[in-house]
């Protein structure tokens, strides 16, 4: 089967066109090596699942590695301690039978023991229980643990999750300070920073400000796509199709578009290839496909909306930065800034707030412009006025 420009789900080196990431996993590779829990948090559809995916098949030659998805739990199994440490138990299991024979061959007896406590959905079952039965997988293991859970923006809304997070904290500090087996290392992949979750408040208790991932390592690893590694994509490519395409300029564009946002750059890709004829892989063809971009609807740019509609502070600061043009100082303490980076829609620059790339710049500017209660506003009738002022900025789009 041919490759092609992946945008959605998991992105396999065989089947599609996609930058080398080998880089960026040996950086994540060294942490996990070190024996770090950390939280790979970053926007919506920036490479975290395939990521994963590549660490996780580097990591398999010396460690046994468990990765899961918590998109496979559903709401119930949220609802309660009992319900959640089954339906935990259930998936751990079912990865753990994938695993290579000669990594699990110890674990016979261990295996059908857990195996038993699922099919009878013993009731008693909580999470001191699962942790007791982790705490055997790692002990009799003959090779390192390694846990990484996908997707952990699902469960971060409940208290179970918070509770599961805090055993996880309990086991790695006693791993450290009373040689207690435990999972060598621990990868939760998510939008959110689950290093600023804080115990939720119980009736009759008192509130806990105490965050249960305060053990995790700052995750520094670049995940934006660089020039060079576009660059090498679309040679890939161009030996595929052979469309006389100036690489080094076509990789220029598309990382001065999207700094290298991965969703963006194949989304851009994809419709050039897809959607464009040969003389796509231009210039024109390239602010063609931009402009196609920004006019479709598609999951990415809605989340942002809702997020937009959800958060007003959010909203506004972001109207001061592109209407007003207000000099907006990074504090990770203020919660509009702290979103605002975490969802992708600015980053930082020399302490300074600005927006994440000219895709995100635009989109936002078109769909201020669109609101309701900002259309019959002076400033809308102003900037419809300014508008190729605005785009002569170095945003050529329209």
């Amino acid at each position: 089967m041919p490759k092609y420009f992946n945008v959605t789900g998991l992105c396999v080196p065989d089947r599609h066109y996609m930058v080398n990431r080998a880089e960026c996993v040996r950086r994540i590779q060294r942490m996990v090596d070190a024996g770090d829990y950390f939280t790979m948090n970053r926007a919506r559809q920036y490479g975290k699942t395939t990521t994963l995916f590549a660490l996780a098949k580097a990591l398999a030659r010396s460690k046994l590695v468990i990765s899961l998805d918590f998109q496979a739990l559903g709401s119930m199994s949220f609802q309660s301690e009992n319900k959640f440490s089954l339906a935990f138990l259930r998936i751990f299991l079912r990865e753990m039978k994938r695993q290579q024979a000669q990594q699990i061959a110890v674990m016979g007896q261990l295996l059908a023991q857990m195996q038993k406590t699922v099919q009878t959905k013993e009731e008693g079952f909580d999470l001191l229980s699962l942790f007791e039965y982790l705490s055997a997988v790692c002990d009799r293991s003959p090779v390192p643990v390694v846990l990484i859970i996908d997707e952990v923006d699902s469960a971060s809304d409940y208290q179970v999750f918070v509770d599961f997070l805090a055993q996880l904290r309990g086991a790695y500090l006693e791993r450290d300070s009373k040689g207690a087996p435990a999972f060598w290392s621990v990868i939760l992949a998510s939008v959110t920073d689950i290093k600023s979750l804080k115990q939720r408040l119980r009736p009759h208790e008192e509130r806990r400000q105490n965050s249960p991932w305060n053990i995790a390592a700052d995750f520094d690893v670049d995940m934006e796509l660089t020039e060079t590694g576009i660059y090498e994509m679309l040679m890939d490519y161009e030996a595929d199709h052979h469309t006389g395409m100036d690489l080094q300029e076509m990789a220029g564009l598309l990382y001065s578009y999207t700094c290298g946002y991965p969703y963006m750059v194949s989304r851009l890709c994809k419709l050039m290839d897809e959607k464009l004829d040969m003389e796509s892989w231009t210039k024109e063809g390239f602010l063609k496909a931009v402009r196609m971009l920004l006019s479709e609807k598609n999951t990415l740019f809605e989340s942002l909306a809702a997020k937009l509609e959800d958060d007003p502070k959010l909203s506004r600061m972001l109207e001061d930065l592109l209407f007003f043009g207000k000099t907006i100082t990074y504090h990770p303490t203020i919660q509009e800034i702290s979103q605002a980076v975490m969802f992708g829609f600015v980053k930082v620059q020399e302490g300074r707030v600005i927006p994440a790339n000219r895709i995100f710049d635009t989109l936002l500017y078109n769909h201020f412009l669109s609101a309701d209660e900002i259309r019959t506003s002076d400033i809308y009738r102003a900037s419809l006025q300014d508008k190729n002022q605005f785009l002569a900025r170095g945003y050529p789009i329209n």
